[in-house]
């Protein structure tokens, strides 16, 4: 057995890679340079993690996610593999202790994000690390041809100057060829060593359904397909209304959006991963990284922007590789709202300085400074001080963001942590000299290995139950011992934060190009226009419309979506259906015709099956019926 193998039997339990995984491992093994397309579900983590297991030196992780880099992290933990986050909202002294213990080889994978190498003095940590792989997560983020671009991800050529011979691995679920191709040449590979799994997901039906009401199919889409599911919409508000409206129907529902708590999305997944909730409606924020194999079908009643984050979403289905069903439900109206979105996502460059502007003054940054800094923020409190419309100012915040200029991230959940700086004798004589603390340092202690050496996250109800008292009562007494030094004490927290990536400019100074704004609109639209002719295309099959925009080629009718669906009750091969088709239009050149005078031209075709394949080119607008019910041909 080679020694990967033995790594993946060891940590992960399984004697066998899945496809491309062992080709993927091998290559960065052997120093090359690896782009990884793997969709969604695909196993990407341990293509990564694997290697790293089976190599000296530590694993550097870049990832943007700050919920998946703690998932991840504590994935690893739970296999008892060392592995530590540096996240926004961390204090200098904890990133400089983890930083220590990565030197010390305490761990074996350290995460951070893309923002963090940015930072002078985190660099001239790293340069103090011995590291042995680079990898890359959700690598699209590299490319400003990419759906979810972010400029920080470009520092990582900078970052391999310090590590000449280190391979990188990038690793992402959805990437173009022109996306492919820019992320080798951002990320400095050494070659264009690239897998792709096909994106095909065979057990999946993709089916779009143009309808004025949403509700009556979407109650069809769960009484006809039994078990769990994903509803997707675009804001908070509709969460709520549409689970609620479920429960109302009879359907175990419940909503989710990253407005919540952390304590209630947490019991909302888990109850829908149980399978207590059967349908769980969310905006964007739910679904990463989580891996429930058995979702039967997702719905979209909002439409996404692109066709890069819709994969990825309608991909949380059948992960068991069943039957399931990937439905978007739309109108008018939403190809409207789709229309209009360009204009408030990309604001004037005159309103984005003035919310700058704004935003140092709320945070009281003076001008050179605030760089690598990161502050508690909330939008409704600013946007209400300073009288500013919350959706404009959103957009205004987020072009900073592909700007470079800022990080924002949603609220996000930060446990309580614990350092005890003493040793362990000190730690003693301290509790013999005040056994009024001794049973909350003993819950502590016995509760958190490794709390000497290291900031360790804690369930402040944990402890509490543990020692026997009350949480309110536990919370003083760790103030109090964090006040005579005898542990440092971090309480939980869980607001939206915001970070200066680039020292707090002048505003009359700073210069947001608009060729800049003008060009990533461009590519935005041409997202949108993507997505939008994936949904109203009705003259090809969708699974090969997705397949093609990720550069795939020798593409066959998937059969199982909505347009093959419609094509498999004419049982015509698509020669013999082209065939047809074409001597209907070539009579139809002539003028208008009655169905009956259609079939009379053809006499060696079946009436039923002429009159099936009219039906299908008037719903797929290859024809059009007059007042008079006469077909003729529609242009283009």
């Amino acid at each position: 057995m080679s020694q990967i193998h033995s790594v993946l039997a060891q940590y992960w339990g399984y004697s066998t890679f899945r496809l491309l995984q062992e080709d993927i491992i091998r290559s960065v093994m052997t120093g090359k340079d690896t782009l990884a397309l793997l969709p969604t579900g695909g196993g990407k983590s341990i293509c990564f993690q694997v290697p790293a297991m089976a190599m000296e030196g530590l694993c550097l992780v870049i990832s943007p996610l700050i919920a998946l880099m703690k998932d991840q992290e504590q994935q690893l933990r739970a296999k008892g593999i060392r592995a530590t986050a540096i996240i926004s909202g961390m204090k200098k002294e904890e990133v400089s202790i983890a930083l220590e213990n990565c030197k010390n080889g305490g761990y074996k994978f350290l995460y951070v994000s893309p923002e963090r190498l940015t930072s002078e003095s985190f660099r001239t940590h790293l340069e103090e690390l011995d590291i042995c792989l680079i990898a890359v997560d959700e690598a699209h983020c590299v490319s400003q041809w990419g759906y979810d671009f972010r400029p920080p991800y470009l520092r990582i050529k900078d970052i391999r100057l310090l590590f000449p011979n280190v391979p990188v691995m990038a690793l992402t679920a959805s990437a173009t060829p022109e996306v492919q191709e820019d992320i080798c040449v951002q990320l400095g590979f050494n070659g264009r060593t690239i897998f792709r799994k096909s994106f095909a997901r065979p057990n999946i039906s993709y089916l779009v359904r143009p309808t004025e009401n949403k509700s009556e199919h979407i109650l069809k889409v769960l009484n006809n397909v039994p078990g769990t599911s994903i509803i997707y919409v675009r804001n908070r508000r509709k969460t709520r209304e549409i689970a609620e409206w479920l429960m109302k129907q009879g359907i175990r529902a419940d909503f989710y959006h990253a407005g919540l708590d952390q304590q209630t999305r947490l019991e909302r997944q888990t109850r829908w991963m149980k399978g207590s909730t059967r349908v769980i409606v969310s905006t964007n924020a739910f679904g990463m990284g989580i891996d429930k194999p058995e979702v039967r079908s997702v719905i979209h009643i909002d439409l996404p922007d692109d066709l890069e984050s819709y994969y990825q979403e309608a991909g949380r289905a059948g992960r068991d590789e069943k039957p399931s069903y990937a439905v978007i439900l739309f109108n008018g109206a939403d190809l409207l709202e789709m229309d209009g979105r360009a204009a408030k996502n990309f604001p004037p460059a005159e309103d984005v300085l003035r919310v700058y502007q704004a935003l140092a003054n709320y945070l009281q940054i003076p001008v050179g400074s605030g760089e690598g800094v990161t502050y508690e923020f909330d939008l409704i409190d600013f946007c209400t001080r300073f009288e500013l419309d919350t959706t404009a100012t959103y957009s205004c915040l987020k072009v900073l963001e592909l700007d470079g200029r800022l990080t924002l991230t949603e609220s996000l959940f930060l446990p309580g942590r614990i350092f005890i700086p003493l040793s362990n004798m000190e730690l003693y004589k301290f509790q013999v000299e005040r056994p009024d603390y001794d049973t909350v340092i003993k819950a502590i202690v016995r509760s958190y290995g490794g709390v000497h050496s290291d900031y360790v996250r804690i369930s402040e109800t944990e402890i509490a139950r543990r020692a026997g008292i009350e949480k309110n009562e536990l919370v003083h007494k760790l103030i109090e011992l964090n006040k005579l030094e005898v542990i440092r004490y971090i309480a939980s927290s869980e607001t939206p934060r915001l970070t200066f990536n680039e020292a707090r400019a002048d505003a009359g100074k700073l210069r947001i190009k608009p060729e800049s704004l003008q060009h990533r609109k461009e590519r935005y639209l041409a997202r949108l226009s993507a997505f939008r002719q994936f949904i109203t295309d009705k003259n090809h099959c969708r699974s090969m419309i997705l397949l093609a925009y990720f550069g795939e080629e020798d593409l066959q009718r998937c059969g199982m979506c909505d347009y093959c669906r419609d094509r498999n009750r004419l049982d015509l091969n698509d020669l013999e259906l082209s065939a047809i088709e074409g001597q209907i239009i070539k009579f139809l050149s002539h003028g208008p015709q009655l169905p009956a005078a259609i079939i009379a031209s053809m006499p060696a075709m079946n009436a039923e099956k002429l009159t099936e394949i009219l039906r299908w080119m008037l719903d797929n607008e290859t024809a059009g019926m007059d007042a008079l019910g006469r077909y003729y041909v529609l242009s283009g």
